[in-house]
């Protein structure tokens, strides 16, 4: 048995859905249910007694450890976060509970149930952290990638608390040999993304005629992960990486925001055109974000060689099937888009004049 926590968001609810495919260990999925918890994402696993969902928070330590000593778990798999730059320019303090205090207590409960294993039990158990590649900063153009010794950076509210966490976890095995994994992924995109971030939002504005806002020139870098890559990624370093060691998962796709905007456009104007003329025609340049990173990008080579892990998508197959995904799943999308997503999109966007 495994726990979860943050598995009803979009990478977690994607690392659910693909283990119980694969495998039938138990799964514990302890979410919180924010904005972008979703439950529709593990509708699937209504009836599959392989999976537990608990409504509660990483930061109630009294529930955390409650959890531990009743199900017994061989690894903690940590994707809970607050993830989004322009929320956290927003209101950083959600970011700062979640993101630090929230894996400060899953730390604490995890050491505490740790020490209590004996013999096979102790020497099997991994505490596994997700964590981001915006921890490092950005990059110049021509500048070699991120690997795993590049120093932090962070430059956001968002990145300077996933760097905080990062360096709990860092600590809590440098201290207390705690057999910590962490991993830190490049941008992800695929099915259950929630719309506000740059692909799904593309995705869902083209489709309903509004503008596609595109911040500063477009030309910010980014390399891009299709998330089931990086939910197999993350099963085999939970399977075989070495304790305290750091793991960058990465697609090997780096790649312009405009770039990926026209892409999208292009796909959709031959699966579903517009009558009005191409998705392109609704590109709509914004002021840039304060403090927005130029360029990211991965160097996934260590969790390649040493754990033989290979991303299975290029851009272009896993852009095909996440634009096919959205155009199957319209009631997920309705259903996701709330009145609070909805005010939130006019407060982030109002004021970027074109």
């Amino acid at each position: 048995m495994i726990l979860v926590t943050g598995g009803a968001g979009f990478i977690g609810a994607n690392f659910v859905l693909d283990w119980l495919a694969q495998c039938d260990e138990t799964i514990v999925n302890l979410d919180i249910l924010s904005y972008a918890g979703n439950l529709e994402n593990l509708v699937t696993l209504a009836e599959d007694e392989r999976h537990f969902f608990i409504k509660g928070d990483i930061c109630d330590s009294a529930l955390v450890t409650h959890l531990l000593r009743q199900y017994r778990p061989r690894a903690i798999i940590n994707f809970a976060a607050e993830s989004h730059v322009d929320r956290s320019i927003h209101g950083p303090e959600d970011f700062i509970q979640t993101n630090i205090v929230g894996t400060f207590r899953l730390l604490e409960a995890g050491r505490s149930y740790w020490n209590g294993l004996l013999g096979q039990a102790k020497q099997d158990f991994r505490f596994l952290h997700v964590s981001t590649d915006e921890v490092y900063g950005s990059l110049r153009k021509g500048e070699p990638p991120f690997t795993e010794t590049h120093r932090y950076e962070p430059n956001s509210p968002y990145s300077a608390t996933k760097a905080a966490s990062d360096h709990l976890v860092r600590a809590y095995h440098h201290t207390y040999g705690l057999p910590v994994l962490t991993t830190n992924c490049s941008n992800n995109y695929g099915p259950y993304q929630f719309p506000e971030k740059l692909i799904p939002l593309i995705i869902v504005n083209a489709l309903a005629d509004k503008p596609l806002p595109v911040y500063g020139d477009g030309q910010q870098v980014r390399d891009w992960l299709y998330v089931k890559d990086h939910c197999s990624a993350i099963r085999r370093v939970l399977d075989a990486g070495i304790p305290g060691h750091i793991y960058n998962i990465g697609g090997w796709n780096e790649k312009p925001n405009i770039d990926i905007v026209e892409t999208i456009c292009g796909l959709l104007d031959t699966l579903r055109p517009r009558v009005a003329g191409p998705y392109r025609n609704l590109i709509n340049f914004v002021t840039d974000r304060p403090g927005h990173d130029r360029r990211y990008a991965i160097d996934a080579s260590k969790i390649g060689h040493e754990l033989g892990w290979r991303p299975a998508e290029t851009f272009e197959t896993g852009i095909c099937k996440t634009v096919q995904w959205y155009l199957d799943n319209p009631a997920w999308v309705g259903n996701v888009q709330s009145g609070a997503y909805r005010n939130w999109v006019e407060k982030n966007y109002e004021g970027r004049v074109p």
